[in-house]
């Protein structure tokens, strides 16, 4: 039985990690200060009052003291929505968050995932986009606290492998959705499922032409312990996600059927750095993780909607 922290464990995906951990045998240790991350989605552990659950309520831009033999870095506001009405907190958890938890690693002689993101591509000039891709990236946007908290933060992890030794994985995780998505956290597939289901005007940017390419979070959280199981020779980059790609427009019409929604596709000017495609090559996954997309859309979607018909009580 391992002993496993993981840092924004009450977040979407971090709580379908803890689940997925504790399904395994392990001992999970959830660390949050809950800024963007929700009790609710850690809920089921804390009634249970699962031996193997223990929950510390910590801000990672603060020194962590603790003993573990793995750390998952996923501490870091993840939507626009949110990063973008914290700027300063966000890129505070990326570095310093970072730092502290690769402090934490030494210490323990732990292995370190971090959980870095597709935005470190910016708006990519290559498609799909591979790891090897050094991305087209706004500094000074305003999503630059989060594309370049999360850049620094690989060079900060590739830095301390160099340096110290320290034991790291860095994937970058694209577009996820599932159950555990926050009602209000601006998220295309929660903020369309969510009008769709109110029978609301569906918000897209611009003629909804720009691309991305949805994970279920099942196939992700399965995607993140491979990895930290791989050999340590394998440190990433490695894309996680699926290269099913569809534009916005597509997911808006296929979330409308699947709900049997009366909402009518209303058109928004298109924020600023929004990038117009996003799709991972997910190559690196295949061949070093053995990692596979078992979730079609539409299936991942269906499972999506019941949860938040569920959350809204429809």
């Amino acid at each position: 039985m391992a002993k496993i922290l993981v840092a924004g464990g009450a977040g979407f995906i971090g709580s379908h990690l803890c689940k997925k951990l504790l399904d395994n045998d392990n001992e999970v240790i959830c660390l949050d200060n809950f800024s963007t991350g929700r009790r609710e989605n850690i809920l089921p552990f804390l009634k249970l009052k699962n031996k193997n659950f223990k929950l510390i309520e910590h801000d990672v831009t603060k020194e962590v003291f603790l003993d573990c033999d793995e750390i998952y870095n996923l501490a870091c506001p993840a939507s626009p929505l949110q990063y973008q009405l914290h700027p300063i907190e966000t890129i505070k958890s990326a570095f310093l968050g970072t730092l502290n938890l690769l402090e934490l690693s030494l210490r323990n002689d732990a292995k370190i995932l971090l959980a870095s993101t597709s935005e470190i591509y910016g708006d990519p000039k290559i498609h799909p986009q591979r790891e090897d891709y050094f991305g087209y990236v706004n500094p000074i946007g305003p999503r630059s606290c989060y594309d370049e908290g999360k850049r620094a933060s690989e060079t900060l992890m590739f830095d301390y492998h160099r340096q110290k030794n320290a034991k790291i994985k860095v994937v970058r995780i694209f577009n996820t959705y599932g159950p555990n998505m926050d009602v209000n956290d601006g998220r295309v597939v929660s903020n369309f499922i969510i009008q769709a289901l109110l029978n609301k005007d569906i918000t897209v940017y611009d003629k909804g032409l720009q691309t991305r390419s949805f994970c279920y979070v099942d196939d992700m959280t399965e995607g993140l312990i491979k990895m930290m199981a791989a050999k340590n020779n394998i440190l990433g980059p490695i894309n996680l996600g699926n290269p099913y790609e569809q534009t916005i427009l597509e997911l808006a019409k296929l979330i409308i059927t699947l709900t049997d929604s009366k909402s009518k596709i209303i058109y928004l000017k298109k924020p600023q750095d929004d990038p117009i495609r996003r799709k991972p090559d997910i190559k690196k996954a295949t061949d070093e993780l053995d990692f596979k997309i078992n979730i079609d859309i539409e299936e991942g979607l269906k499972r999506t909607i019941d949860y938040f018909k569920k959350t809204l009580s429809i």
